[in-house]
């Protein structure tokens, strides 16, 4: 499936979760401007999946409507290259790659298949919006929201500290 989502530029407030046609499929809640956490709501406005930082710490987790957790998504160092790594427990390790430059992302599975992928659609000075293709068997396009949230966070997290060292 194809949907589109994206941040808000405070980080805070409800946005919609649209399919190729632009109609409203679901939405994210994006918490509090001061924390970064958020829960997906699917077409019915049923809390499907959530996710948040784990306390001190870069790495994004992602719980199911009952708060279990599904899985844990951190950023890989690498050269070059942008590159995350999404441990779904049971349901195998994706890494997330994408060129340095690049606002497209390929998510693989451990069998080196691509079963997902996603890109930045927003401009430099714009909130973050992304257009995400699903085509996995294993990983639902909720927590698949979550996922590509999570990157954005991370993201937005490591150029906050590096924009605050050089100060």
């Amino acid at each position: 499936m194809s949907l589109y989502v994206k941040d808000n530029f405070f980080n805070a407030g409800t946005t919609e979760i649209l399919n190729e046609a632009g109609e409203a499929v679901g939405s994210v809640d994006l918490k509090s401007a001061f924390g970064s956490s958020l829960d997906v709501y699917d077409d019915r406005g049923q809390k499907v999946c959530s996710g948040t930082f784990r306390f001190f710490s870069n790495k994004w987790e992602i719980a199911d409507k009952d708060e279990y957790e599904i899985g844990v998504l951190r950023m890989r160092m690498s050269f070059l290259t942008k590159k995350y790594e999404y441990d779904a427990n049971e349901r195998g390790v994706y890494e997330i790659l994408s060129p340095a430059f690049s606002k497209e992302y390929e998510v693989v599975d451990q069998s080196g298949r691509t079963v997902a992928g996603f890109r930045r659609i927003s401009g430099w000075l714009q909130s973050g919006a992304y257009h995400l293709e699903n085509n996995s068997g294993h990983l639902s396009d909720w927590e698949l929201i979550a996922v590509v949230m999570g990157v954005h966070s991370i993201q937005k997290r490591v150029n906050k500290s590096a924009s605050s060292a050089s100060t």
